[in-house]
This record gives structure tokens, C-alpha cells and sequence, in this order.
């Protein structure tokens, strides 16, 4: 069985998810604006939620990385998700964030897939990351830039289309 580690930053921990954070994910799956640009782009009912849940824990023993809970140090609020997402006919890892609505410019996002990118970086030694944006999305192609993240073109495959946005580990050049 993997263990999910909890990095800390000077805001927030990213930390495994818990049954008893159920009910917030699912207030932030319900919001069609967060859901937007996300999985099917419209809320999730509970149901739903809960397979989602079950799914970013699973692929933590399938693969040994997933999604972390973003978690206020400061109040305990669940803020949103971050980690690396890998489903099984996805080219490559990708560096996901997520933040709920009410948390939305005050840099969590940011401040979360930083230190989630460090830590899979660290971890798995992987050379490149990537980020799969909707065109529409400019608050996460900004995210995505703020922390180093170059537009590399657009991917489409299968059931994906997005601009593809590359994070390279230190050390492994420049993006092309």
C-alpha cells in the first residue's frame, strides 16, 4: 500500500484525502463554474463525487502519485485539489490544480502546484510534467505560467483537447 505523504507550504498542506472531506468536495464538484473546464464541464452530484474521490485515491496505489487535498493551515478549509493526474491513456503525467471558487486569486493554485511539481520532480525524477488547458481557461494558463510552465502547441487524443503546457524538472533544459 503507498503512502501519501503531506507537504506543507506557508499557506497550505497538501495532504492525502479523507472520508470527511466528502461533503466539501462535493459543494466545489457542484459549482458549474470550477467544473467548467474539468472532466465532463458540469457539476458532479454526490454520487459522482464520491467515484472521483475514489478514483484520486486509487491511483495513488496504481501509479504512486495522485492528487493531494489542498487544506488551509490557517482555517482547515478544504481549498481545493492538486498532484499529478495520470489516467491510462494519457500520454504522459500531467500536473492538475484545482481551487474552489472562493479561494480563487489569492495564489493557492500556485502556491499548490509548485510544491506538488517539486515533490514529483524529487520523487519520481520525472524530466518534464505537463498541464492540459482549455484555450477558455486563462486563470490556469496563467497558474501555469507564473510557475514556469511554457505552451508547447495543442493536444488532441481521444477524448482530450487542450493546449499543452510543459513544466521541465531542473536541470533538463529549456522547452522547444
Amino acid at each position: 500500500m503507498t503512502a501519501i505523504p503531506t507537504l506543507r507550504t506557508a499557506r497550505l498542506n497538501l495532504r492525502p484525502f479523507r472520508a470527511t472531506d466528502f461533503n466539501a468536495l462535493a459543494a466545489i464538484f457542484a459549482d458549474a463554474e470550477f467544473m467548467r473546464f474539468l472532466g465532463p464541464g458540469r457539476p458532479r452530484d454526490a454520487a459522482e463525487t464520491w467515484t472521483v474521490l475514489e478514483s484520486m485515491l486509487g491511483q495513488w496505489q496504481l501509479r504512486g502519485y495522485g492528487f493531494f487535498a489542498i487544506e488551509s493551515r490557517a482555517t482547515g478549509d478544504l481549498l481545493g485539489r492538486a498532484g499529478i493526474l495520470h489516467p491510462y491513456d494519457w500520454p504522459e503525467p500531467e500536473l492538475a490544480y484545482g481551487i474552489a471558487r472562493p479561494f480563487w486569486g489569492h495564489g493557492y493554485a500556485r502556491e499548490a502546484a509548485a510544491a506538488a511539481r517539486a515533490w514529483a520532480f524529487d520523487w519520481f525524477g520525472f524530466p518534464r510534467l505537463v498541464s492540459y488547458i482549455a484555450a477558455e481557461n486563462s486563470r490556469s494558463q496563467r497558474t501555469a505560467a507564473a510557475i514556469g510552465a511554457v505552451q508547447e502547441g495543442i493536444i488532441s487524443s481521444g477524448r482530450l483537447t487542450a493546449q499543452l503546457w510543459v513544466h521541465l524538472a531542473p536541470g533538463h533544459g529549456a522547452v522547444a
